[in-house]
């Protein structure tokens, strides 16, 4: 099957510069410059301290870091392109702390909530996250060029991050913040194992080529329905009833959503690949049928 979707537009992959040739990508500043980085900078302190909160044992506290790491996250690109400051260093430097942020930090989390308890198979589960989340950031890197910026080839870090770590708090909200405590009907041997299974859904499906729609796409219009901006209305106030419960049920329904659209794609017979041909290394041709 061909991997070129037929609707999307050469703009959709690579911007072009009018004095350059139309093959050429436009190049990229190499400067350093302060206010998007301070944004990264935050978000690289939320995923420091979720660490240190993680181990010394206050796992609300690192959740919360976590979610600041998110806020800063989603901020600094857009600060880029507001101010004309979008530079090469920046780029490396927020995958560099969406590494610590939304790799090292959830799998720490998850380890040091629960996995440590199932011995070997919990530092597993744990390493293959945070491996996974390194593929898939570099792999965004080459990529970048390619995807269409309405997709995302696989799970993004940050939900992958925010569905490790919402579950952490939902069994929280249960047991009363005490690890190793009974949460409603499940054991905490039962807690221990659904992490386990939580941590390798979200860092395997970092790696995997299944469309999961951007929310970059719907922010970046300049207008918004009238119906959209109640719907927006009623999801704050359905958080505010009970965050735990409702922010871990949307992190499952975005996390479950890509396999949907790419088995709703291959039943009508429509090309399931975000990218279009991708010739750098590696070399991902054929993979995306």
């Amino acid at each position: 099957m061909n991997s070129r979707l037929p609707d999307f537009k050469p703009h959709d992959f690579v911007e072009e510069d009018e004095d350059l040739p139309a093959a050429l990508p436009r190049s990229r500043r190499k400067g350093i410059y302060m206010l998007p980085n301070l944004f990264t900078l935050a978000a690289l302190f939320g995923g420091f301290y979720a660490i240190v909160m993680a181990m010394d044992g206050h796992f609300g506290l690192a959740t919360l870091g976590i979610y600041a790491a998110m806020l800063f996250d989603s901020l600094d690109g857009r600060v880029a392109r507001m101010t004309h400051t979008q530079s090469a260093f920046g780029e490396q430097m927020d995958s560099l702390a969406d590494m610590v942020s939304f790799g090292a930090a959830p799998a720490l989390i998850a380890y040091e909530w629960s996995l440590k308890g199932l011995g070997r198979w919990g530092w597993i589960a744990a390493f293959v996250y945070c491996a996974c989340a390194a593929l898939r950031l570099a792999r965004f890197n080459v990529n970048t060029a390619v995807v269409d910026k309405r997709w995302f080839q696989g799970l993004p870090s940050p939900p992958a991050a925010g569905l490790v770590v919402n579950f952490v708090w939902l069994i929280n909200s249960f047991n009363g913040g005490v690890s190793g405590q009974p949460a409603g009907i499940l054991s905490w041997h039962a807690v221990e194992w659904i992490m386990f299974v939580i941590t390798l859904y979200a860092g395997l499906t970092m790696t995997t080529n299944t469309p999961f729609y951007s929310i970059k796409d719907i922010s970046g219009r300049k207008t918004m329905p009238f119906v959209a901006t109640v719907l927006i209305v009623i999801f704050i106030a359905l958080i505010n009833i009970d965050p735990p419960r409702v922010l871990f049920t949307i992190a499952v329904i975005y996390g479950l959503s890509g396999y949907v659209v790419y088995a709703w794609r291959k039943a009508k017979g429509l090309p399931t690949s975000v990218i279009s041909v991708s010739t750098d290394e590696p070399d991902e041709r054929g993979l995306h049928q």
